[in-house]
């Protein structure tokens, strides 16, 4: 089935597309449509700022140089002026400057004004060329004090300087459009008591020649950013989906059956993660097939021996008279045993992997437990040869499922006495710890060598390829040893050396 659902190429090239699309977007909103009410809050924040600036220096002997400092800085006209709007220090550093143009009188009104508002006042003024000219004040209405080259009486230094640099003779060559000036009163008192007035003008510069420009700019721009992220976002997509599709290609493969493949996506650490679980499952996979036939073929002969013995002693006791025998009933009883062991194994595996059997506990005397299997394990197996002894240090009671847990050790004696060494003899060990029980089977078979004892809990797996019928049980018990401990959380594994027989092991809380 195709699915139509856009590939993770495409996807990337076209998230990439949209987020150039939206910083463009965002570039042309905050640099043309807003570009003017940034800049005035901008200016009149610095304003602000220089105010807090003149203030702070207002008691500096040297006041002058301090206000000339503050006004390069910012770019700003200052002035200081009395309540009757004389001018006490006066600096212009900003082009069509507003407070210089204006007269005592109504400087003395912004004084007052500022008076009545708290001591401080903000004024916008919008004015074009033609008013320029009313603006300018009259050169008697100057008046310095403090001032090193001159004072009250004579004419100041500072004053000579102005008429000769007059910027009011005439007229810069002004837009057509309104200039806009911001100022800034501040009342305050000097450390000697007296009171001033500072004034502060900046002039907002009309900005839509800059938009103009900017987005002469932002159309360049733009076609540039566009071009690029086309390519970056189809070189990027490319790349980041470059892996992924690999990893889909070989997986599709796998799906087909075949575990030779291998993936190799390591261009990122997700990816390369990813590329190591399926290479790990791919050999899951792998050896779950190759032990899954090896279980057809190994219960196909456990299921057909026992049939064909059973049929075969049927048709003689049929066929042959006096054949029916107490023996060769046995016979048949035995082998319809074995099957029966068989089919409930597999079911048992299958019951557990599937999580439909449940555990049903409780308290038990497990020490009795092992005697009975031990027991029954006697009864069948001493006409062999086969010797089973049972170590333990007290009676131990744990909290289980009884019948499990005697599957659990009924399997391990099973194991152990389908690979007993030509001794035949079987040890089971109890050892009481301080909150555990820990119970061994050993043998002294040939033993497992180290790289295979974690296979042998494995579901289907059998150490010996050349499948040989086992003397008890199924030759499933393993698998289903370790399902049974993993349903009781409980700790187990095996210690064997090759040629030294194996210790199968599993603990319980008391």
């Amino acid at each position: 089935m195709k699915h139509e659902k856009i590939s993770i190429k495409w996807k990337v090239f076209i998230y990439l597309l949209s987020f150039n699309a939206i910083l463009l977007c965002l570039l042309w909103f905050f640099q043309t449509v807003y570009l003017d009410d940034f800049y005035k809050r901008i200016k009149k924040n610095e304003i602000k700022n220089a105010v807090k600036n003149v203030v702070s220096v207002i008691d500096d002997e040297d006041l002058q140089s301090a206000l000339n400092t503050i006004a390069a800085r910012y770019e700003i006209c200052i002035l200081v002026t009395d309540s009757e709007g004389n001018r006490i220090y006066s600096v212009e550093r900003a082009m069509n400057c507003s407070i210089h143009k204006l007269g005592s009188e109504r400087l003395k009104e912004l004084y007052e004004q500022a008076e009545e508002n708290d001591g401080n006042i903000e004024i916008s003024i919008k004015r074009d060329k033609d008013r320029y000219d009313d603006m300018r004040p009259p050169e008697r209405e100057f008046s310095y004090n403090n001032n090193e080259n001159g004072g009250p009486a004579g004419e100041p230094g500072d004053m000579k300087q102005e008429k000769k640099n007059n910027k009011y003779d005439k007229l810069p060559n002004m837009p057509d459009n309104q200039l806009e000036s911001i100022i800034k009163v501040q009342l305050i008192k000097t450390a000697s008591g007296e009171e001033y007035a500072i004034l502060v003008d900046s002039v907002i510069t009309p900005v839509d020649a800059t938009i103009h420009t900017l987005r002469i700019q932002l159309v360049y721009i733009s076609v540039i950013m566009v071009i690029l992220s086309l390519l970056i976002a189809f070189v990027i997509s490319k790349r980041v989906s470059k892996s992924i599709i690999g990893i889909n290609a070989t997986a599709k493969e796998l799906a087909k059956g075949n575990f030779d493949v291998e993936f190799n996506g390591k261009d990122y650490k997700e990816v390369a993660e990813l590329s190591e679980t399926l290479n790990y499952t791919t050999k899951e996979l792998s050896k779950s097939d190759v032990l899954q036939k090896e279980l057809l073929a190994n219960v196909s002969h456990d299921l057909r021996t026992p049939l064909t013995m059973i049929t075969a002693y049927a048709e003689v006791m049929r066929d042959l008279p006096g054949e029916n025998t107490p023996e060769n009933v046995q016979v048949i009883i035995d082998e319809a045993n074995r099957l029966t062991i068989l089919v409930n194994d597999l079911l048992d595996i299958s019951k557990i992997q599937a999580g439909v059997a449940k555990l049903e506990t409780k308290e038990y005397d497990i020490t009795e437990s092992i005697k009975a299997i031990i027991q029954r394990h006697a009864k069948l197996l001493e006409p062999y040869g086969y010797k089973i002894d049972f170590e333990y240090d007290s009676h131990t009671l744990v909290e289980a499922d009884e019948f499990k847990i005697y599957q659990v050790i009924y399997n391990l004696i099973a194991n152990a006495v389908n690979y007993c060494g030509d001794d035949r003899h079987i040890k089971v060990t109890q050892r009481k710890n301080e909150d555990s029980v820990r119970i061994e089977v050993t043998d002294n078979g040939p033993g497992i060598a180290k790289d295979k004892l974690d296979s042998v809990w494995q579901r289907y797996y059998k150490i010996d390829k050349n499948h040989k019928r086992a003397i008890v049980g199924s030759g499933l018990g393993l698998s289903i040893v370790k399902n049974i401990l993993e349903m009781h959380e409980a700790k187990y594994g095996v210690i064997s050396e090759e040629g030294k027989g194996s210790t199968f092991w599993f603990e319980l809380p008391i």
